[in-house]
């Protein structure tokens, strides 16, 4: 569950960590880090398109976690609020998310980015085979990425999400949906929402099936 935190004491640290030179610092260089992983991602949609005559991804979509953000996650971790803390603690600050049209084709990407020489597979979770309670389904991995500036070389750790075309329309709906107040029965639009989620993981189960068959022909 998580701890009620003071909105004022929260915008207060945001403030401080923010007019730092070194925060700014920190941010431009998860930015780079994101299009790095971008680029990658993007030379692996033109490979996987030349051998196999399709595109294994619909679309990429990138954050950068705003300060609010951040500092709500640390102090709910009961973490220091500093620049290294958010390095040393937090893994999301970076994100891509990438939607694909078949379940088969997030294994095959996942597997072709993590292998790469420089880039460094720290975590993976697999909420595609373990979905979680409430339904959500995705893989995650946590990857450590150099990126190369003028002094030095940085690893930046970014999280990847994959996601079918199918699973990204759930999630997103689910998203909307938990923050609206006043709810009437959410037990039942909890127990609905997770219905959604299996009929959804047939149908991209059906639909891979049938590109399997195409595929043959």
């Amino acid at each position: 569950m998580e701890t009620s935190l003071d909105i004022y004491s929260v915008l207060n640290d945001t403030e401080v960590l923010k007019s730092g030179h070194e925060f700014a610092e920190m941010m431009t260089w998860y930015k780079c880090a994101i299009m790095e992983v971008e680029t990658k991602l993007n030379v692996l949609n033109q490979e996987f398109s030349l051998q196999y005559d399709r595109n294994p991804f619909e679309s990429i979509k990138t954050r950068l976690k705003d300060p609010v953000s951040i500092v709500n996650k640390l102090k709910r971790k009961g973490l220091e609020i500093s620049v290294d803390s958010i390095q040393e603690n937090l893994h999301d600050i970076g994100g891509v998310r990438v939607v694909c049209s078949f379940q088969e084709d997030i294994y095959k990407l996942a597997r072709m980015l993590g292998s790469q020489d420089d880039v460094s597979l720290l975590r993976i979770k697999d909420y595609i085979k373990n979905p979680k309670p409430n339904g959500y389904r995705s893989l995650h991995m946590i990857i450590a990425i150099p990126i190369f500036l003028s002094a030095d070389t940085k690893y930046m750790k970014v999280e990847v999400q994959f996601r079918t075309i199918a699973m990204d329309f759930w999630a997103s709906l689910e998203h909307k949906m938990k923050y609206k107040k006043n709810i009437k029965n959410p037990e039942q639009i909890v127990a609905r929402l997770a219905m959604c989620a299996e009929t959804i993981e047939q149908i991209d189960l059906e639909m891979q099936s049938i590109r399997s068959l195409i595929d043959k022909e």
